[in-house]
């Protein structure tokens, strides 16, 4: 995906980002935007679902008392209509027009206003099926849809999480005031493990909470007992190294090692020390999990083997 981006950013080519609700498309717009030639020309952006149908021709278009809409705004630079599903059909064939002619008549207007302006255009439905009904028109969604973008989910990109969390505690430090923090490995760790039903918004809102609760000076450090209730109860458990190293801290073969041994001392524990039954359990033959006991240094082992040589003794 970040390839993708970064070969259509510096064109100006109409771009039309969907994917699930809070995926971060307007970040991604605004990124779309400052790697393109227009980065020093302005930014502009308008949410279609929020506004009234009256309004949002006002807010395009402008006024005929001259004052300008979003499009002359943006003249030289980049306009956003998010949620462009839920323009209406009216204001659809306005813009059709727009982007055929990159020029337009304010509300009750004569004369022509010529704008050049790139559109990027945000989704969380599958227009293809709104063309479908009848609630988009077709020769909008073929203009829009020049390069069409979907952006994953979340939990498909994981590791973005440490440069997300650093970026919205950026952002928000300047916004608020608040110091911005420093992220653990364990809490990135714990954080990686979460599925975030919210996507990126919800992950925005958490750094948020985070830079709430701790307060205090900037640089401080958040750890796992810093996170909301819903991540350190819904996020799957993070096994340590006697170390108190995280798997995701430690190289596949040691982190398969760590696996290992705590798996096979549960399961030991579990039986009552008894390998006879602990290898019956986890289907491996009894000499095989002894060896693999001693090579793991699980204690029991020995144990274990010597109670076995008493019984045959006994029976001798």
């Amino acid at each position: 995906f970040r390839q993708m981006l970064d070969k259509v950013a510096p064109t100006n080519s109409r771009i039309l980002l969907s994917g699930e609700p809070g995926t971060g498309k307007d970040l991604v717009a605004r990124i779309i935007h400052r790697n393109s030639g227009r980065a020093e020309k302005p930014f502009f952006a308008l949410n279609c679902a929020t506004l009234h149908p009256d309004r949002i021709e006002t807010e395009l278009f402008g006024a005929a008392d001259g004052k300008a809409g979003l499009l002359e705004r943006a003249d030289g630079g980049t306009l956003l209509l998010d949620q462009i599903s839920d323009m209406p059909l009216e204001t659809q064939g306005k813009i059709v027009r727009v982007l055929q002619e990159q020029k337009f008549q304010r509300p009750g207007g004569n004369e022509f206003v010529e704008v050049d302006v790139r559109i990027i255009s945000t989704t969380s439905r599958d227009l293809t099926n709104s063309v479908e009904s009848g609630s988009f028109r077709q020769d909008l969604y073929y203009r829009l849809n020049v390069v069409p973008l979907t952006i994953p989910p979340l939990r498909e990109h994981l590791s973005d999480i440490p440069a997300l969390a650093g970026y919205f505690s950026e952002i928000i430090s300047v916004q608020t005031g608040l110091p911005r923090p420093v992220f653990s490995s364990k809490a990135i760790s714990l954080m990686q493990s979460y599925d975030w039903p919210g996507n990126a918004r919800q992950l925005r809102n958490v750094v948020e909470w985070i830079m709430i609760m701790k307060g205090g000076e900037s640089g401080q450090t958040v750890e796992p007992q810093d996170l909301p209730p819903e991540i350190s109860k819904m996020a799957a458990p993070v096994i340590e190294s006697a170390s108190g190293l995280t798997y995701a801290d430690l190289p596949l073969r040691e982190a398969r090692e760590v696996f290992e041994r705590n798996y096979l001392l549960s399961q030991v524990e579990r039986f009552g020390g008894s390998i006879s039954k602990t290898a019956a359990f986890i289907g491996m033959e009894r000499s095989a999990l002894h060896r693999k006991l001693k090579s793991l240094h699980i204690l029991g082992a020995d144990r274990e083997e010597s109670k076995v040589d008493n019984t045959k003794r006994k029976k001798a």
